[in-house]
This record gives C-alpha cells, structure tokens and sequence, in this order.
C-alpha cells in the first residue's frame, strides 16, 4: 500500500504532462497549418496573375487540322501502324497534375504495348 501511495501522485504528474505536450503539439500543429495555408493564397493569387496569357489556347472556332494531323502521326507512330488506319473523333485537353509515379507507369504501359 505504501508503494501504491507513493506511487499514484508521479502516476498522475506523468499523465498530465504527456496531455500537456501533446496538447502543445496539437497547437504547433494548427499553427502551422495556418502559416502554410496563408503562403499557399498568396501563391495561387501570384499564379493567377502571370498566367493571364496561355500560350496553348487558340482563338474559338480556328481550323484545328493541324493538331489532328500531330495527334493522329505520333498515334500511330507509337501504335507501328500507318495514319491511314486511324481516325481521330474528338480529343480532349487534360490537366497535368500527375505525380512521377503516375507518368512512370503510363510510360512503361505506352512502351510494352
């Protein structure tokens, strides 16, 4: 009973301190989230301003066969086939917010095929 007594008060001094520092890492924590969510406004409103001119972006309604022609060459370049066997419907512009590993892989199926 006498090592219980002791025993308990350094019991508990041990829990509050474990309570206080994750406590304190969980304000750390927030206080870093808000820090980086800041930074990321001030960077997306940066990009925002210098993208004003896209370089890939015709004017509506200009004559696209010469992108189709590009498409439908490197098509059937990587197929071994000839453009006569191809017929491009319609194609879509995508984003390009793959990470390595997703370019990576893509690769190796485009390869192996």
């Amino acid at each position: 009973m006498q090592y219980m007594s002791q025993g308990l008060p350094i019991a508990i001094i041990g829990y509050l301190m474990v309570f206080v520092v994750l406590c304190f890492l969980w304000v750390m924590l927030e206080l870093m989230h808000f820090i980086i969510k800041s930074f990321s406004k001030e960077n997306k409103n940066i990009k925002s301003d210098n993208t004003d001119i896209n370089q890939y972006d015709d004017e509506p309604g200009a004559d696209e066969s010469e992108l189709i022609a590009v498409f439908t060459a490197a098509i059937a370049c990587s197929l071994n086939t000839s453009t006569y066997n191809l017929k491009i419907k319609s194609y879509k512009r995508t984003d390009c917010k793959n990470n390595v590993w997703s370019n990576a892989s893509r690769n190796d199926a485009i390869n192996n095929f």
